[in-house]
């Protein structure tokens, strides 16, 4: 049974929870939302199932699984389904058939879905013109976002605004406020000091409970500010030049965190694990902790081989500070550059910033991978792809690849070989396993070994990557 229940009677389909009791002969199942709408269902008015992100299913197969992760990241807010087929090795005909099969919907139909949701939730929560609203949803002119509100919603975007109810608009101060749903527990605050100890200086900030961080929006720097505003809501806090693709932003913030991670399936499987399962129970809602920025995060991991988290910390620091575009006034945030992109690392002099030149060698050789798209860190490959990628740059190893792809939202990716894991599942004499022989006790946690692997790094936080 599919998590949207439609029920044929009033043309109303609702998110799982909705207080609405209709007779089970007159409801049907649907696994995304969108697949409820192409069937003619519109959304309940008390439930709200627009709020919501789609949620992640296992159920599928794990190309459409990535075609889904992609599709939600924007992908044909810009492409068309020929080329999200051909990221992910599929003809466009072939594509549809197994969305349609597995999904109910065409990725078309899917990423249509998203954007009018998206803006829906803005027409609710803030006070953007139609116009900005629009653009900032991914569509390409206001007459393509009010056909797709007639469709779906059964009314036009300025009609449906002035129905808003008043609790709805989020109080701005400073910035814009967006709620970002969350299903299930969330361990906020061991997953923010996660990443308090690893933040990247003028980059990353944390604070009374706020991450903070720099991004670069088309060439202009933004900021972003996250904090646990409820137990089922993170709100986003976005300073940004324009609002222009704004639902792209918002889908890479909820990945920070991990929102979208499948946290039920793998608290299931851990639970019943004597050695994860007491640790499951001491962080419910503990989910591995994801990134802005792929290749920020595989600089910041070559950095990190072999240091430790406070020495990787400072040198990154250095790098910034050297090669990071300055953004001013951002001081009282604690923030002052954007990371350095690619092509600029690509051939920077990084000696005497406190690495070997090996590691030098390594961020360089990197870096020319990511700005040629010899790397793909867009989660169109799959994890053994996307590894054997990463082992083909010089002074990258598994231990390298698999921690960047464990950031990067793969739940099965594992460094096997990282000395916070190998310590965590030390025998009663200390005596340290082997990398073999973690990665032979790690199988009993497959496919979310590295939901298994925050929770042994966070039984010692100075521990891990």
């Amino acid at each position: 049974m599919g998590p949207y229940q439609a029920v044929v009677t009033t043309g109303i389909y609702c998110r799982p929870g909705c207080a609405a009791r209709p007779l089970a002969a007159n409801v049907r199942s649907f696994p995304l939302a969108a697949a409820a709408e192409v069937a003619g269902f519109r959304a309940c008015l008390r439930c709200r199932p627009y709020r919501w992100e789609p949620p992640p299913s296992r159920e599928v197969p794990e190309v459409v699984q990535r075609a889904l992760s992609l599709i939600l990241d924007g992908a044909l807010d810009v492409s068309t389904e020929h080329q999200l087929g051909a990221r992910i090795g599929l003809s466009a005909r072939h594509l549809r058939r197994l969305f349609d099969t597995h999904l109910g919907v065409s990725p078309d139909q899917l990423a249509r879905s998203r954007r009018a949701h998206f803006a829906r939730r803005l027409l609710d929560d803030s006070d953007l013109s139609v116009t900005e609203i629009a653009f900032a949803s991914g569509f390409g002119s206001v007459r393509q976002m009010n056909r797709a509100f007639l469709d779906l919603f059964r009314g036009t975007p300025t009609s449906l605004r002035a129905r808003r109810r008043v609790t709805d608009r989020l109080a701005a101060d400073g910035g814009l406020p967006i709620r970002l749903p969350v299903e299930g527990p969330l361990a906020w605050d061991a997953m923010l000091d996660y990443l308090a100890r690893r933040a990247i200086p003028g980059v990353e900030q944390v604070a009374a409970g706020i991450y903070r961080r720099t991004i670069r929006v088309e060439g202009d720097p933004g900021v972003l500010e996250l904090f646990q505003h409820s137990r089922d809501t993170v709100l986003l806090r976005a300073h940004l030049p324009h609002w222009d693709g704004l639902i792209g932003i918002v889908g890479r913030a909820r990945r920070l965190f991990n929102l979208d991670g499948d946290l039920a399936a793998a608290t299931e499987l851990l639970s019943g694990d004597p050695v994860l399962a007491p640790l499951v129970a001491l962080r419910p809602g503990l989910r591995p902790p994801g990134t802005w920025d792929a290749f920020e995060l595989g600089v910041r991991a070559i950095v990190g081989q072999q240091v430790s988290v406070k020495g990787a910390t400072t040198v990154v620091g250095r790098i910034v500070e050297r090669y990071g575009s300055p953004v001013p006034g951002l001081l009282p945030m604690g923030l002052s550059h954007l990371f350095p992109e690619p092509h600029t690392l690509a051939r920077a002099d990084l000696d005497g910033i406190g690495m070997p030149s090996s590691r030098a060698t390594a961020i360089r050789s990197f870096a020319a991978a990511v700005a040629d798209h010899s790397i793909h860190l867009e989660r169109s490959s799959r994890l053994d792809e996307l590894v054997a990628e990463m082992l083909q740059v010089p002074g990258l190893g598994p231990w390298t690849a698999q921690y960047v792809a464990l950031r990067l939202g793969e739940p099965d990716a594992f460094p096997a070989a990282d000395l916070g894991l190998r310590r965590a599942l030390a025998g009663p004499a200390g005596m340290l396993p082997s990398a073999g022989q973690v990665a032979e006790a790690a199988r009993a946690w497959m496919p979310f070994r590295a939901y298994a692997a925050t929770h042994l790094w966070l039984q010692n936080p100075t521990a891990g990557p």
